[in-house]
Parts: C-alpha cells; structure tokens; sequence
C-alpha cells in the first residue's frame, strides 16, 4: 500500500474557522476556538494518522491587515507555515460574505496576491455553508474565487458540523509525497502540552471576558510540576492597564475563579491525571508592541521590516 506523509497549511482571514476545521480532522481538540476573530496567535500544529497517510496540519493566526508589533508577529507566523508546506487550504467565511458581499474582497485582499503567487496546489474551503440559507448566494463566491485563484479547487464544507470534509481531505491527500510516516502514529500534536495548557487558559480568558478586553491578555506558565497522578501548574495572566486587571480578577475574585475552573476540567483531560492550578494577573503596560516579551511568550512569527 502506497503511503503518503506531507504538510498542510490553514489560511485564512481571523475567524474562518480554521481552528474548528483542524479540531475536526484530528477528532479532539489541539487549537482553541471562540467566536472572537483573531484567537489563534502561534503557529499550531496538528497530525492525522491514518493506515495510508500522515498528515502535518499547521493552523496558523487569521490573515489580516492590522498593524502594530503583536500583528506582524501574527502574519508572519501564517505567511510562515504557507512557506513550509505541500498543499495550501484557505478557508473564507460563506456565511458572512453571503450575508455581507461588501466584505469579501476588503478580507481576502490580504491574502489574494501571496496565494495566487504559490506554486503548491490550492484549495479554498467555503467554510460555514450550513449557515447559508440560500445556497445560491454561494455562486458570487465562488465566481469570485475562481476569478482570482482559476487553479484553486474550491470546496464547500462546514467544518463545525463536518459536511464535505471528508472529501476535502481525500483530496488533499492525493497531491501529498509517497512518504513513510515521520511521528508515532499517536501523537497528535508537535506543542508542547506546557503551551497546550497556557491556550486553554486563554481560551477561557476570551470566552469570559467582554469587548476588547481579550486582546490585551497574554499567558505564561510559570510553574510545571508533574508526579504520576498530579500536575501542579501556576500562570501568569498579563494585561496591559491597571483597571484590566480588576476586570479580570471580577467582583470577589469570581471571574479569575471562573477561569482558573473551567482551565483545570480542560487541562486534566489533556495530561490525564488530576490538576492543581494557580492563576495571577500582572500588569505590563504595552506588551503588545514590546518585541523581546512577545517572543518569550512563545509568538513564533518573527518580524520583517
């Protein structure tokens, strides 16, 4: 039996629903998912074992034009993966550009020149259709991509509720190397489960926390200690203004208690043994634009000028 192993890069404008794609291939959970735009920030990677392929997915930080240092850092880490791998999927938001046409080329602009440049085969999933109500507003869509990408093969699916992916992803496998696998066939994540642990964490910073609040909010580990039935974890919660911080922490501490809950039930099934987690909240005024902090808290991307 011929077996293939390869790379496969997510693209996407923030909130496509790349993270819930990745999450669908693999069956459980590696990248954390809310419906605020711009939740990834690193570079993640996931691996699909199966009897006739490995596949190295790299989910990477929604594609955009917002400035600022943290920004740069978020592009270039998804210009990144583009680079390093064999097949390209990006996924666009039919739902929203269904609803909102206007919006379509405004949020793919950033992305058309790059893709169009590549010489890796392309797919562009059109992410969300069981959210569409009438499935011929998806034909503008598709006119348009086919307009500006002609080689892309274009692909309809949801990847909450799993409609074409299957397909998708029989797809993408052809265009793979003959390959033997690279990993042990049940290791599903290249990241260490020290930044796993952190992305929980912020995960339920950006589900309970309101408005821009979750933007400013960074997570460091500070303390982990393992025994065979018990993992003992402190992180630091940065926030870049001294009122932030009592946002966080709520009234009584309830919010940081809340956080500090729902990260432990997460985290135990993630390392399998039980969990004692300490959280703190610290103030660090600009971290967003401070480039040595940005790379100490794990930003992959790097910077170009």
């Amino acid at each position: 039996m011929t077996h293939r192993f390869g790379t496969v890069v997510l693209l996407g404008p923030p909130n496509a629903g790349k993270s819930t794609l990745l999450n669908n291939l693999l069956g459980q959970k590696v990248a954390i998912v809310t419906p605020k735009p711009q939740t990834t920030r690193n570079q993640i990677t996931g691996i699909l074992s199966d009897e006739d392929s490995q596949i190295i997915f790299l989910d990477t930080p929604g594609v955009h034009r917002l400035r600022g240092k943290m920004n740069r850092f978020l592009l270039q880490a998804a210009w990144n993966g583009a680079g390093a791998a064999d097949v390209m999927v990006v996924l666009a938001d039919a739902d929203l550009y269904a609803r909102k046409p206007h919006l379509l080329q405004k949020e793919m602009d950033p992305l058309v020149e790059r893709v169009a440049a590549t010489s890796q085969p392309v797919y562009l999933a059109l992410n969300k259709i069981d959210l569409v109500k009438e499935k011929s507003d998806l034909l503008p869509l598709m006119e348009y991509f086919t307009s500006v990408w002609p080689n892309a093969e274009i692909m309809p699916i949801s990847a909450a509720k799993g409609e074409g992916v299957d397909r998708l992803l029989a797809s993408v496998k052809e265009h793979l190397p003959e390959c033997p696998p690279m990993f042990p066939e049940d290791q599903i994540s290249t990241v260490p489960l020290r930044f796993m642990a952190s992305e929980v964490i912020r995960e339920k910073l950006f589900m309970g926390l309101r408005h821009e609040l979750p933007y400013t909010t960074a997570v460091e580990i500070e303390q982990w200690e393992e025994t065979d039935k018990l993992l003992t974890m402190s992180a630091i919660i940065y926030v870049a203004r001294a009122n932030h911080k009592a946002m966080v922490i709520g009234k009584g501490g309830q919010n940081l208690k809340d956080i500090g809950k729902k990260s432990r039930i997460e985290i135990k099934e993630l390392v399998g043994k039980k969990v004692h987690i300490e959280l703190w909240v610290k103030v660090r005024s600009g971290w967003t634009e401070d480039e040595p902090f940005l790379r100490a808290i794990g930003l992959t991307g790097g910077l170009e000028d």
